[in-house]
């Protein structure tokens, strides 16, 4: 008889949506698409992780705009010619099992970046003769992200409902796409977390000051993304859940403003921290010791507090502490990164060390049928050396 699932390979409903297992790909940017068009090496690597056996993959931050991309080489989703890609993507996603998600991002007062191995830094007159320019930064006031970089333009409110406009447009191209879950990237220091931030927005106006008022723009944002996204469909916020400096956005923010999402038809808040403003969060004193799990208990926190479903990421790398978070209940979810870009295949390997041979039933087809025989080969050689050396 079939043993039961692991919780951690257990299905999770979202509406009309049902995920296989509770292993998320993060999203991770990959900087390799031109003018927002994704390309052969994103279908390549959505599709190994696919194959690997994760139960939701999230692509990248996609630009709602252009001025919204990190670096030249962020994907976008401001014009309908760049869904074919990503189709194909979320096509091939589905096909081999997984559910196709995509974030959607804005990185506002850190946009016009260069690539991480370029040095991360502002774009300026060596990347313009390369054809690759810096462009205009926008955020809810006229602060620097660093002392290294130029103060962004303040957005005035005509220019904050249009790019509204364009996030409800990005989503509704989303799920023309075929993806079945979207994320709103609100976190680690980008357009949406420079509003709620105390930090990075000074506004006099009704966006800044109050938390409530602070919290305005980016409900106005999560709200235009789920008004254009199928009620069936799930719709997940990551969130920066402190910024992990003593005056600023607080765990008990977060509860709050977790509290409208559920109100809203969010399903899943994605509880990450920081990003705010990396230099001073260095010299300042906070839990975010970098350990296995170090971010889960934000992520038990808001699911405990505020009724909503939460994934959990942070150093997660071994399977038996990843089933624990969902078997404790501390998490729905627990999202994989820069593990999965190390092994690819972490999710089934996973099943196989907490479910045994039963687990190669999740394995693409290609390779089930040969690694079972390999697993079995393996053990008998192993119980015949056993036997000997009795």
């Amino acid at each position: 008889m079939k043993k039961s699932r692991s919780p951690l390979f257990s299905p999770l409903k979202l509406k009309g949506v049902t995920l296989p297992n509770r292993i998320v790909v993060s999203p991770m940017c990959l900087y390799s698409a031109v003018d927002g068009f994704a390309n052969d090496w994103h279908f390549v690597h959505y599709g190994k992780l696919a194959t690997g056996g994760s139960g939701l993959v999230l692509v990248e931050a996609t630009g709602v705009e252009p001025e919204g991309r990190i670096t030249h080489g962020c994907t976008g989703l401001w014009n309908d010619a760049q869904k074919e890609p990503l189709k194909r993507i979320a096509d091939f996603i589905r096909k081999e099992g997984s559910v196709p998600g995509i974030q959607l991002g804005h990185a506002g007062r850190k946009a016009s970046s260069q690539r991480p191995w370029q040095g991360a830094e502002a774009l300026g007159d060596a990347e313009a003769a390369k054809g690759e320019g810096p462009w205009r930064m926008v955020a809810p006031s006229a602060i620097a992200a660093n002392p290294k970089r130029a103060a962004p333009v303040e957005l005035d409110r005509e220019e904050m409902r249009r790019i509204v406009e364009s996030w409800g447009s990005a989503a509704r191209r989303a799920s023309e796409c075929g993806y079945d879950v979207v994320e709103i990237h609100g976190a680690h220091g980008y357009l949406i977390h420079s509003f709620l931030s105390a930090v990075s927005n000074r506004r006099t106006d009704e966006y800044g000051g109050s938390l409530e008022n602070r919290m305005r723009y980016p409900l106005e944002i999560a709200k235009a993304v789920r008004d254009n996204w199928p009620a069936d469909k799930p719709a997940f916020f990551r969130i920066s859940a402190i910024d992990g400096l003593e005056e600023s956005w607080t765990i008990e923010d977060t509860f709050v403003f977790s509290g409208h999402l559920r109100e809203m038809g969010y399903d899943v808040v994605d509880c990450s921290s920081g990003g705010i403003d990396a230099e001073r969060s260095r010299t300042v004193a906070t839990a975010l010791t970098r350990r296995p799990g170090f971010q889960v208990p934000f992520a038990e926190q808001v699911r405990a507090k505020v009724g909503i479903m939460t994934a959990a990421v942070g150093l997660i790398v071994n399977p038996k502490h990843a089933e624990s978070i969902v078997a404790n209940g501390q998490a729905d979810l627990v999202c994989l990164g820069r593990e999965l870009l190390f092994n690819p295949q972490w999710p089934i390997q996973a099943a196989v060390e907490l479910e045994g041979l039963d687990a190669y039933d999740i394995w693409p087809p290609q390779y089930e049928w040969s690694l079972r025989k390999r697993a079995e080969w393996i053990a008998k050689y192993r119980a015949t050396e056993v036997q000997a050396a009795e």
